[in-house]
């Protein structure tokens, strides 16, 4: 990592982050490294409002387009991405500007959260045993062998107990024990600029996006993705546009529903987004108008200058 704290655009999605972290970025020599879940798909351009050609011509970025809609792509992918990106911005003599809207991929750099594997043997295997003897018994065993990871799992949540079990099995370390770095923030690895707009202003920029997305070629990027089996992949049920668009060109709703049910999940989404970030105490929240980040990049820049 680049000496000194790490630094940080984050909020939700539409508050206009891309835009202002082009100016923050040139007034303090730093290159963008993305924190955002589904800018890291190649095709996915349109509906995901990736940063253009221009921007990156302007500002470099880091971790868009890394991956394929088809394949799988995991957080702990992610993270040895972003520590690589890191390591080569710092070797370059530049600061990196991590920006964007999920706080997991957020931690996952800026903190040291592990990530165990899986093994679809070993679920598999779990799976069947609590079928067959049940989830109290099956919960007995993890209570047993890693009581912390028990009690705060409920014993009807079959699917949590059994992921507890594969790691266990797995890494030979209690489930439990990945879980102490999530509660702590250390205060030195990250200077975070948070970025809040108001609830109906937010719906504005959100449906105003979604239009623009529209006209921009959304419909023929989604049908071409279709064209390629898009849905099939495993992104299809997550991103947000994509799947309501895709109904739309199979002839299963309309496109006003689709533009209202894209506009409705990205609202759910921001708010969720806010939830996740406001746990974190290392964010100072700057208050946005109309205009997003972009209205007060200048006081975004003073900060995350120091």
């Amino acid at each position: 990592m680049a000496a000194g704290p790490l630094l940080a655009l984050v909020g939700p999605t539409a508050a206009g982050k891309s835009e202002a972290a082009l100016e923050i970025a040139q007034g303090i020599g730093a290159e963008i490294v993305s924190v955002d879940s589904m800018l890291v798909y190649r095709g996915m351009d349109v509906g995901t409002a990736k940063p253009s050609p221009g921007d990156r011509a302007r500002v470099p970025h880091h971790l868009l387009d890394v991956a394929d809609p088809s394949e799988p792509f995991s957080v702990s992918r992610f993270q040895s991405l972003a520590r690589k990106a890191l390591e080569g911005i710092a070797e370059r003599g530049r600061r990196p500007l991590l920006v964007g809207g999920s706080g997991l991929y957020f931690r996952a750099v800026v903190d040291d959260l592990e990530f165990p594997g899986t093994d679809q043997a070993t679920r598999l295997a779990l799976e069947a045993e609590a079928a067959k003897s049940g989830a109290e018994r099956i919960h007995a065993r993890l209570a047993a062998l890693d009581p912390v990871a028990a009690g705060k799992i409920q014993v009807g949540n079959v699917r949590r107990i059994v992921r507890a079990l594969e790691v266990a099995s797995l890494t030979g370390r209690r489930f439990s024990s990945f879980a102490v770095a999530w509660d702590r923030y250390p205060p030195e690895r990250v200077r975070a600029a948070g970025v809040e707009v108001a609830r109906e202003a937010l719906r504005g920029r959100i449906e105003r996006r979604v239009h623009r997305m529209i006209q921009g070629g959304f419909a023929e990027e989604v049908g071409s993705l279709l064209a390629g089996g898009f849905g099939g992949w495993l992104t299809s049920t997550k991103a947000i546009g994509y799947a309501e668009v895709a109904r739309h060109l199979r002839g299963d709703c309309s496109l006003e529903g689709a533009i209202a049910d894209t506009v409705k999940r990205t609202v759910s989404l921001a708010r969720r987004q806010m939830a996740w970030f406001r746990r974190d105490p290392r964010i100072r929240w700057f208050v946005a108008g109309e205009k997003g980040a972009a209205g007060i990049a200048a006081e975004l820049l003073e900060y995350l200058r120091g």
